[in-house]
């Protein structure tokens, strides 16, 4: 049984969240609270699984609370956002801190739906199988060697990285050791696509380079980081010397549109040895393959480590493989990645 705390200083969404669980056999609500006072007690004294936290709360925010969760007592937390512009933007930094993932109160006309066909529970049991380790400090490590290097004449290098649960997170922390001139960059996010543009300004934030949502048949520049907007569309690579964005539907692959593995395939295809391909923390398998391939067309691979993944499941699953040239914690993949792309 997965015990579940709601905070949301709404009675109604509470009673709505409630409702929602309440109706799975394996999910129990063990407490609700209207604000971060009442939340912290309840924390201390249920222990729960797993919180449901409303960031637009009176008194103490959201932001906050989760921040001192993150520090003093790790617990899995899914973040219940509005749909305001404002809203967007708050759960892109509440990923940041991190939070596992984030639910939509409404759709994206405002009007709250009677039925989410039950988002919330599945968000719930991916959640509950997170498992906290040793959460690693963003501390500024700038390798000057690697960021000289990244702009040594040669072939263009190519960086294409993978994450999803608390990947907004790690993100943040590969990305702030990325200079100025990197190598283009593409990330594939598993993401709402409603809160991918906040999370764009997010990591263009924690790092010297451009971060921006891809547009369909971009060019990739250096200095540029590109991630994949999410919705129906999966993010490739084309090109040979000069590379460009490609945004085409498709099904989902390895469960995921956009699809890790479509994209280190597609830059296995046409970038081959001048490559580097970065799996970072996420649930499943999705990329595992793609790496491989990667791996196989000559380019360098990293995977994140099981001790500083909030989920290792897609850096595991490539490890097994034998995907992974090199297995490093996250504050140190930038380090590797600047070198290997010199």
């Amino acid at each position: 049984m997965i015990r579940v705390l709601i905070i949301d200083d709404s009675a109604t969404m509470r009673a709505i969240l409630m409702s929602r669980l309440s109706a799975e056999r394996d999910i129990s609500v063990i407490g609700t609270a209207a604000n971060a006072a009442e939340g912290r007690e309840l924390i201390k004294r249920f222990n729960p699984d797993v919180v449901t936290l409303d960031i637009e709360m009176p008194g103490m925010n959201g932001l906050d609370f989760l921040e001192k969760i993150m520090t003093l007592r790790p617990t899995p937390v899914i973040v219940v956002s509005g749909s305001t512009q404002e809203g967007n933007e708050i759960t892109a930094r509440a990923l940041a801190l991190g939070a596992v993932d984030c639910y939509a109160k409404s759709d994206r006309s405002g009007m709250l739906q009677l039925d989410d066909n039950g988002r919330l529970a599945n968000l719930i049991r991916e959640a509950a199988q997170v498992r906290f380790n040793n959460r690693w400090p963003v501390s500024p490590k700038v390798v000057a060697a690697a960021q000289r290097s990244a702009n040594s004449p040669g072939e263009t290098r190519l960086i294409a990285i993978g994450s999803s649960t608390g990947g907004v997170e790690a993100l943040q922390v590969l990305l702030k050791d990325f200079p100025e001139n990197c190598p283009p960059t593409v990330i594939v996010q598993h993401v709402n696509p409603r809160f991918a543009p906040a999370i764009a300004r997010t990591l263009d934030l924690a790092t010297a380079a451009k971060v921006q949502l891809a547009e369909p048949d971009m060019p990739l520049r250096d200095g540029n980081i590109y991630l994949a907007p999410g919705g129906d569309r999966h993010l490739t690579i084309g090109g040979s010397s000069a590379y460009y964005a490609r945004l085409r539907t498709g099904d989902p692959i390895a469960g995921h549109v956009p699809s890790v593995d479509a994209l280190f395939h597609s830059v296995a295809e046409v970038a081959r040895a001048r490559a580097v391909g970065v799996l970072l923390t996420g649930m499943g398998s999705d990329g595992a393959r793609g790496l491989l391939a990667m791996a196989e067309a000559g380019a360098q691979t990293i995977a994140q480590d099981e001790a500083t993944c909030t989920v290792f499941g897609m850096p595991r699953a490539a490890i097994s493989l034998g995907a992974a040239a090199i297995v490093a914690p996250i504050e140190r993949i930038a380090q590797h990645v600047l070198r290997q792309a010199a």
